[in-house]
C-alpha cells in the first residue's frame, strides 16, 4: 500500500511577468514542500506566462524567457513531482503545454489537445492542437495530464482511459460566470465516471482585464463524488491524500469550502477584478465620481473592499439640477466608508463650453447634447485627477 499526497497550488500570476510568476511558483513549491511534504504539486494552466497571454505570444523573446523559467523550475524540484503550464514554442508552432518536473529536470511534456475558440477564448489564433495523450508513472499510479478544455470534451479522457490511466490531473484557467462552479462540478463528475478515475483539478485565480478566474480547485472521486473544494477568489494550497494498492487509487475526503450565494459570488468577482486591475497595472488607487445614487455607492463599496479606503478618492460634481439630498448622501457615503472626498461644481466649465458653442448652437433647441456635455465635464475632471495623482 502506497500513500500519496497531492497539493493543488491555485495562484494568481501576472500576464507577461514571466520572471515574477516564476518567483511565485518557486516560493509556492518551497512553502508546499515545507508545510505538506507532498509527492506532487499541481499548478494551473499557462501559469508561467499568465492567462490569457494573447499577443504576448507573438513576441520573439517569449520562448527564451519561458525556457529560462523552466530551467529555474526544474532546478527547484527534488523528491516531489511539479506540474506547471506554459506556452511552448517548437519548430512546427506554438503549444499550450504542461511540463512534469522531477528530480531537477523535465521528465514529460504534454500539449493541450482541445483549444477553445468561443466567447472569451481565442486559443486557435495562437496555438496548435496537441495530438498525443500523456500517461506517466506517478509512484506506480498511471496518471494522465490534461489542460482545461480537454476535460470539457470527451476525447482526451477516453484516450487516457484506453492507456490505462487511474488518475487525471487537470491544469485549468477557467473564468467566472454566474453558476459556473455548478457546471464545473457536474462536468468533472461526468469525466470521472467516463474515465473510471479520480480527477484533480487546479484552477487559476485572479483578474485579467475583463476576465476573473475564481479558483475553487477540486478533487472528484472516480464515482463522481466531490471530495475537496478550495476557497474561491484567493490563492490557496490544498492537500489531497490518497492510497494506492497497485490496482485502485482511493482519496480521503478533504476540505470542502461552501459555495456562496450567486449575488455574493458576483460581488466577490467584481472586488477581485478591480483589485487585480489596479494593482497589476501599477495604479496608486482609484478616483470615482460619487453622485449620491445607488450605482456609484455600489461602485464605491467595491473599490473600498478591493483596495482599502486609503486608496480610494470620491468626487461629487454637482450641477444646477443636482438636489441637496444627492450632495448630502454622497458626502455621507464617503464618510461612512472613510475615503477622501471632495466636491467640485461643474457649473463654471459647463457655462464656458456653452459660451464657446453659442454660435454653433444658435437657433437649435436644447436636447441630450446639453445633458451629455455635463457628463463630459465630469469625465474631464476625473481624468485630470487620475492623470495627476496616478490613480
Amino acid at each position: 500500500m502506497t500513500t500519496l499526497r497531492i497539493v493543488t497550488a491555485q495562484i494568481n500570476p501576472v500576464v507577461g511577468d514571466i520572471e515574477g510568476n516564476t518567483d511565485k511558483i518557486l516560493d509556492t513549491i518551497a512553502r508546499a514542500t515545507a508545510a505538506h511534504n507532498p509527492q506532487l504539486i499541481l499548478f494551473p494552466e499557462l501559469v508561467v506566462a499568465g492567462y490569457p497571454p494573447e499577443d504576448l505570444l507573438l513576441r520573439a523573446s517569449l520562448s527564451h524567457r519561458v525556457d529560462r523559467a523552466l530551467q529555474r523550475i526544474a532546478q527547484a524540484t527534488s523528491e516531489a513531482y511539479v506540474i506547471v503550464g506554459y506556452p511552448r514554442s517548437r519548430e512546427d508552432g506554438l503549444y499550450n503545454a504542461a511540463g512534469v518536473f522531477y528530480r531537477g529536470r523535465m521528465q514529460y511534456e504534454y500539449f493541450k489537445q482541445c483549444l477553445p475558440n468561443y466567447r472569451v477564448f481565442d486559443e486557435k489564433r495562437y496555438f496548435r492542437e496537441g495530438k498525443e495523450s500523456l500517461v506517466f508513472d506517478f509512484f506506480g499510479v498511471p496518471t494522465a495530464v490534461s489542460i482545461c478544455e480537454d476535460v470539457w470534451q470527451d476525447g482526451p479522457t477516453s484516450a487516457a482511459r484506453s492507456q490505462g490511466a487511474q488518475l487525471m490531473l487537470n491544469l485549468s484557467a477557467s473564468p467566472f460566470h454566474a453558476g459556473k462552479q455548478i457546471e464545473r462540478e457536474a462536468l468533472l463528475a461526468q469525466r470521472a465516471w467516463q474515465g473510471g478515475m479520480p480527477v484533480v483539478y487546479c484552477n487559476l485565480v485572479g483578474g485579467q482585464d475583463e476576465l476573473v478566474f475564481d479558483g475553487a480547485s477540486m478533487l472528484v472521486s472516480k464515482e463522481g463524488e466531490l471530495l475537496a473544494r478550495s476557497p474561491a477568489y484567493q490563492e490557496h494550497l490544498a492537500c489531497m491524500d490518497a492510497t494506492w494498492n497497485g490496482k485502485t487509487l482511493s482519496f480521503a475526503e478533504g476540505d470542502i469550502t461552501d459555495l456562496k450565494p450567486v449575488l455574493e459570488d458576483v460581488y466577490e468577482t467584481l472586488v477581485l477584478g478591480v483589485r487585480d486591475y489596479v494593482n497589476k497595472n501599477g495604479f496608486k488607487g482609484v478616483v470615482l465620481g460619487l453622485s449620491g445614487g445607488i450605482d456609484s455607492a455600489l461602485t464605491l463599496a467595491i473599490a473600498v473592499d478591493a483596495l482599502g479606503a486609503e486608496r480610494v478618492e470620491a468626487v461629487m460634481m454637482p450641477f444646477r439640477y443636482t438636489s441637496s439630498m444627492s450632495v448630502s448622501d454622497a458626502e455621507e457615503q464617503a464618510r461612512l466608508l472613510g475615503v477622501r472626498y471632495s466636491c467640485i461644481s461643474i457649473e463654471p466649465m459647463y457655462d464656458a463650453f456653452m459660451a464657446a458653442l453659442a454660435d454653433e448652437f444658435a437657433g437649435l433647441d436644447a436636447d441630450t447634447t446639453e445633458q451629455n456635455l455635463q457628463a463630459r465635464c465630469r469625465g474631464v475632471l476625473l481624468m485630470a485627477i487620475s492623470n495627476k495623482k496616478g490613480s
